[in-house]
């Protein structure tokens, strides 16, 4: 979490966009959902007393199966909506078209449903908003926002990782 940012919640009752996988959906790559959701399922399933849940996966958004391959971004998320970079998937294939129409969609369902908010998983080449792995497969994490979190970010949403929102409920 960057130091000099003051983190809040959005109010009671706002339309907030989550990561599916942080909700037990089985969407990540892997066809699971996400260890933050094993490790404290009740935490994330309280938040829908609280909020109106818009989950997303943008990766089946854009079209891809689940499971499927793991993928990472060569390159910045910027330079790849600008085509100077892609996102691949292990086994080298461009699966960037797939990351930023699945991008794309998940600021439709924020712009839809009035959400000024998201919590995503962090280090996810469509979620991550800190760090993400550097296009190599070798698990190297380096700077820079996933595709989806990217977007939304661009456009005025506020993007929470799954540690920051555990660490604003301590």
């Amino acid at each position: 979490m960057k130091n000099s940012q003051v983190l809040n919640l959005p109010p009671s009752g706002s339309s907030l966009l989550i990561s599916g996988c942080l909700i037990g959906l089985q969407c990540n790559y892997a066809g699971t959902c996400a260890a933050a959701y094993r490790d404290k399922p009740d935490v994330w399933n309280s938040l829908s007393k609280h909020y109106n849940l818009i989950p997303i996966c943008p990766e089946q958004l854009g079209g891809m199966t689940t499971p499927r391959l793991p993928s990472e971004l060569l390159g910045g998320a910027e330079a790849v909506f600008d085509r100077k970079a892609k996102v691949i998937s292990v086994e080298g294939d461009d699966v960037s078209d797939s990351f930023i129409k699945g991008a794309f969609e998940a600021l439709h369902l924020a712009k839809f449903f009035d959400a000024k908010f998201a919590i995503l998983k962090s280090k996810s080449p469509s979620c991550g908003k800190y760090k993400r792995y550097d296009g190599t497969f070798s698990k190297t994490l380096v700077d820079g926002s996933g595709m989806a979190a990217y977007l939304l970010m661009k456009n005025g949403v506020a993007v929470i990782t799954e540690r920051e929102y555990l660490s604003l409920i301590k």
